[in-house]
């Protein structure tokens, strides 16, 4: 189950805390065996970095210690519209290898030794079709005017950047099909349990 597809709803998991709604829940039997959670940052990424990483470790360790594997999949814009209370556009938050530096170091943490840590993450750096170089939006309606008018554009999105200090084995970027493989065997490793 997951939201936006079939019965569009989120799955719920029992965490060892809290039952959490996931965005993506594998049943087997009709019982939640993993969950993916899906984070798209598409604005005001600089005043709400700490939070969205902080929410993920925390939203994992309560799956996680309860056995269930959980994923954590994390989408954002090189470029970032920031906008002002009201939607004004103010500026862009360019997204840096220092932004990722978070990630970074979570991609050298063992999932087996720390439940915070989740079994993988996906991290999806992508670069967005821009209307003109460096040009400034007047608000948030300019900006999604722009971009459904676009939307159906095969060079809409692409992978960003490549970072210089690659990522260890809990991280996956850029790298969706990976990605994939990798969470559906430690899923089935998980049952075969």
């Amino acid at each position: 189950m997951f939201k936006g597809y079939g019965n569009d709803k989120e799955g719920c998991i029992e965490g060892r805390y809290y039952p959490k709604n996931v965005d993506i829940t594998i049943k087997k039997d009709d019982k939640p065996v993993a969950g993916y959670a899906v984070k798209f940052v598409m604005r005001n990424y600089s005043q709400n970095s700490n939070n969205y990483f902080e929410n993920m470790l925390g939203e994992t360790a309560n799956i996680r210690s309860n056995a269930i594997p959980y994923f954590q999949i994390f989408i954002i814009f090189d470029k970032v519209p920031y906008y002002e209370k009201g939607g004004s556009f103010k500026r862009y938050d360019v997204i840096t290898p220092h932004n990722l530096e978070k990630y970074l170091a979570l991609s050298k943490d063992d999932p087996s030794v720390f439940f915070h840590t989740p079994d993988k993450t996906l991290v999806v750096l992508v670069k967005l079709k821009e209307k003109a170089p460096n040009y400034r939006f007047i608000d948030d309606k300019d900006y999604a005017k722009f971009y459904l008018s676009v939307i159906d554009d095969a060079d809409l999105l692409i992978y960003a950047m490549q970072v210089s200090d690659p990522f260890e084995n809990s991280v996956i970027y850029n790298n969706y099909e990976d990605f994939i493989q990798r969470t559906y065997h430690i899923t089935v490793g998980k049952l075969k349990k």
